[in-house]
């Protein structure tokens, strides 16, 4: 066993004496040694109740002849953090969270790990330590937040934001904003739509190093306890069989996680959070796979923001597995691939059916014959930019208007909720990327006010920072080179012509090249935006994110 070097023989007596100090006796001490890395906090909802899931793990260790060690992992709420200065720092922390674990994991020689996490950068923080450190490991999360009820119709977190435009504009009143505050998020989980939590929760079960049901088992289900108690079991049975992420993360199960994303319709964070995972376990993952395999996926869901429907319903539609079998008649899984379960995809999907055909369409008959998600290119974006093509209308396929620029989020949102922004316009909001905001927020509080102002279907969003998996209509992120880099978006001036040609996957300022030539080199970077601190180490060792913003030191 790993942790043999530092628990067995006479040398390790000290070691031993310290174990005893926590109550700790020898038969659990000559046990394997199970990390439980748990992101248990009283900030996030999908993480209120991880305790409870964490000592179902321990259950399940313990049954298995396991001694369980947990220890904290930091979380950051997206959505509690979104539309000020915390929201800089919920992408960096995914950095933190993944070194913090592998400093436990190594320090301390466990054999296994379960990492029982749920939201938006916590999930990817711990699977790129999975794939770093290369000990058997399994990531149980803690599911799908219920979606709330208000006036007879389903809703969730989004809601609540596109509510301050509503109210904003008269279409409600303040008493109905309140209501909507009291119902949008009924009970803990993970935000009941496809948003970026939920997306890599069900990817993770895509990718194979997360048991069947761990991204759409709701939260509040007993199904959930007795599946994290299965994850305990089943880590003792990895560790005996030395079972490692580098044999689960192979670039086929990669390729097989980007084709449930694009079915899904899931966020565009996942082309921020699966390159930089994939990048830990060796494996080359570019936008480029995204792009071709946005050719050859269709759509088979429309879940929240893009559709009426929740996790929940998947959920009852047969979860991702289902969805798989649909994708798999199109030859588009690789079946013949490991799992945590020990199982091969092959045999996860043998006897699967899609049980709500409304949710999960078929291949056949899907709502669009291409992907969710489409990597953008031209003078605006020489290296890619990312939108989240599913969760737009045909008749939006075409867009030109003129750019009202904006070097903060707040600028831009204060314009929108104060009808400084009409029918036509494209928002610019830059250095807001991973280097010069520092942090790449989200801009779900802009592209809500938006929807909320009634501009959905009339105004353009574009940013070098990214946006929400809750965000919906004509918003394209991750624009590279980014603004601080000295990217084309530096230069865009208010007035300018933008075009989005999604037919032909084009994102172009409408300048000559001269001029946008001569630009470019009158450029000066500004000043950075802070001083001191982890946002200023991160902005000095962050990439771009067309590579994942990953560190390149």
């Amino acid at each position: 066993m790993r942790s043999s070097i530092m628990k067995e023989g006479i040398e390790r007596t000290p070691h031993r004496s310290l174990f005893k100090a926590m109550g700790y006796i020898d038969e659990e001490i000559r046990r394997p040694l199970i990390g439980i890395a748990c992101a248990w906090n009283e900030i996030i909802p999908g993480h209120i109740h991880l305790r409870q899931i964490a000592e179902a793990v321990k259950a399940g260790v313990r049954m298995a002849g396991g001694t369980p060690i947990e220890f904290g992992v930091i979380g950051v709420c997206d959505g509690i953090a979104m539309g000020h200065e915390g929201m800089k720092y919920s992408l960096p922390s995914r950095e933190i969270i993944a070194d913090s674990i592998e400093i436990m994991a190594q320090a301390h020689r466990f054999d296994g790990l379960v990492l029982v996490g749920s939201c938006d950068k916590i999930v990817p923080g711990m699977l790129m330590a999975m794939a770093r450190l290369d000990i058997p490991a399994i990531l149980i999360a803690g599911g799908p937040m219920l979606p709330g009820k208000y006036k007879g119709k389903l809703i969730d977190f989004k809601n609540a934001y596109e509510a301050i435009g509503e109210y904003k504009t008269g279409r409600i009143t303040l008493e109905e904003l309140k209501e909507i505050e009291e119902k949008a998020c009924p009970t803990c989980g993970s935000c009941a739509g496809m948003f970026t939590a939920n997306t890599m929760n069900c990817l993770a079960e895509a990718l194979g190093v997360a048991p069947p049901g761990n991204g759409t088992i709701p939260a509040v289900y007993a199904e959930r306890i007795r599946l994290a108690k299965y994850v305990g079991m089943l880590i003792v049975k990895l560790v005996e069989k030395n079972i490692t992420p580098s044999k689960i993360l192979t670039r086929e199960a990669f390729l097989d996680a980007i084709a449930v994303d694009l079915a899904l319709g899931g966020s565009t964070n996942t082309v921020l959070h699966l390159p930089a995972i994939a990048r830990e376990a060796g494996v080359d993952l570019t936008l480029d796979d995204f792009d071709e395999l946005s050719e050859k996926v269709p759509t088979l869901c429309k879940l929240s923001p893009a559709g009426p429907y929740f996790v929940l319903d998947l959920y009852e539609a047969g979860g991702v597995l289902a969805v798989m079998k649909e994708l798999d008649k199109l030859g588009l899984i690789h079946k013949d691939r490991l799992t945590v379960t020990m199982k091969t995809v092959r045999e996860l999907l043998e006897g699967v059916t899609v049980l709500r055909r409304d949710v999960i369409r078929s291949v056949e008959n899907p709502w669009s014959p291409r992907g969710s998600i489409m990597i953008l290119k031209g003078t605006l974006a020489p290296r890619g930019a990312v939108i989240k093509i599913g969760a737009i209308p045909e008749h939006l396929r075409y867009f030109e208007g003129t750019a009202k620029v904006f070097n903060c989020e707040e600028d831009a949102v204060k314009a929108i909720l104060d009808g400084k922004i009409v029918p036509g316009d494209v928002v610019v909001i830059r250095y807001e990327g991973p280097k010069g905001g520092p942090g790449m927020r989200e801009m779900l509080a802009a592209t809500a006010a938006v929807a909320g102002m009634g501009l959905a279907e009339s105004v353009a969003l574009i940013t070098d920072g990214r946006f929400s998996g809750a965000t919906r209509g004509l918003a394209i992120g991750h624009v590279s080179p980014e603004a601080a880099e000295g990217g084309p978006i530096a230069i865009v001036r208010d007035g300018d012509r933008i075009r989005i040609d999604l037919k032909n996957k084009k994102l172009d300022l409408l300048l000559p090249p001269e001029e946008i030539e001569k630009r470019l080199k009158e450029w000066k970077p500004p000043k950075p935006k802070v001083s001191k601190g982890y946002l200023l180490r991160y902005s000095r060792a962050v990439s771009s994110a067309d590579k994942g913003a990953v560190f390149q030191l």
